[in-house]
């Protein structure tokens, strides 16, 4: 059971996505060229917003992937245990029923009780 620890992954994994995505609306939509400013700069305006778009994107996909990653471990694991479980109910099932026969073939049959007729005193 060395999979217990996944719950608290999840969770900071699920509190990083929140965090990139904060990120990533803060940075707003793309930059508007300013008319007074020169095309070249205006790309690099343009340029600079984009490089932090993509960084956060790439951030938000990393968390994500492991985020699916160790829900795919949590999942995992409560297979295994349901697995454990059934298999468990078959062995304790089985241990059931053979205590059941055990039982049913100790105890001996009752016999009927014979009457015995008395001599008729003449």
């Amino acid at each position: 059971m060395n999979n217990l620890g996944l719950g608290e992954i999840i969770d900071d994994l699920r509190r990083k996505i929140f965090e990139i995505k904060s990120e990533l609306n803060q940075l707003g939509g793309p930059i508007q060229d300013m008319p007074e400013l020169i095309t070249s700069a205006n790309l690099l305006r343009s340029n600079e917003y984009l490089i932090k778009v993509s960084e956060k994107q790439s951030e938000l996909l990393s968390a994500y992937d492991q985020y699916s990653t160790a829900l795919e471990n949590m999942v995992n694991a409560i297979f295994d245990i349901q697995n454990d479980l059934k298999n468990l109910l078959k062995e304790q099932s089985k241990l059931i029923s053979d205590e059941k026969s055990i039982k049913i073939q100790s105890v001996p049959k009752k016999r009927k009780p014979t009457t015995k007729n008395k001599p008729s005193k003449k």
